[in-house]
């Protein structure tokens, strides 16, 4: 079904059906495509290493790639983007005619300038790899041999929790900074189960 049947027939489906999330799986995200294991990698500052140690990073993460061929990148800020916020307040600005509020929101605005000042420096990497028509005990071999695989070469790495998977799917979609505070189930907190 292409994207604008999706949408023009009518259906109320959500957006988890839209993306082909299916839920949660014991070592990640189950989808319509496979099972998705999520890794996090931390990343490293190259600005400060040599020439030769710069080259080293690149080889192994090509080795990386070559091992683990089906092996997806992401790379996402590591926090929520204010630029909505920042529109915001610079149209506010320029319409407010009271000086003493006009002065209030240039402060906010200088405050959420420093604020994404200092986190726009911070990203986090995901390596993300899809299983598929695999049984439990063949993606829980897979998943130990990729981060053994990423940790072999040089790289600190560690399996993303649901938690983690929550908070980073929150922030790659732009919803929220605080994706371990959602719900599994959209709605779910409303209900009294």
């Amino acid at each position: 079904m292409g994207i604008l049947s999706f949408f023009t027939r009518g259906s109320k489906k959500s957006v988890q059906n839209l993306i082909g999330i299916e839920s949660f799986s014991k070592y990640g995200l189950a989808t319509t495509h496979g099972e998705l294991l999520f890794y996090q990698v931390s990343p490293i500052n190259i600005s400060v290493l040599s020439k030769t140690s710069i080259e080293t990073k690149i080889r192994n993460l090509m080795h990386i790639l070559s091992t683990i061929p089906n092996i997806e990148i992401t790379c996402t800020d590591s926090s929520e983007c204010f630029d909505n916020n920042q529109l915001y307040l610079t149209e506010r600005i320029e319409e407010e005619a009271n000086p003493l509020i006009r002065s209030l929101l240039k402060k906010d605005k200088e405050f959420l300038d420093s604020i994404q000042i200092e986190m726009a420096t911070s990203r986090q990497f995901a390596f993300i790899v899809r299983c598929k028509g695999m049984k439990p005990e063949q993606v829980f071999t897979l998943a130990n041999r990729v981060e053994k695989v990423i940790s072999d070469q040089g790289f600190e790495v560690r399996r993303m929790t649901k938690e983690d998977i929550k908070r980073f799917l929150a922030i790659y979609f732009d919803a929220s900074y605080t994706g371990e505070q959602m719900p599994d189930v959209d709605g779910a907190q409303w209900f009294d189960l």
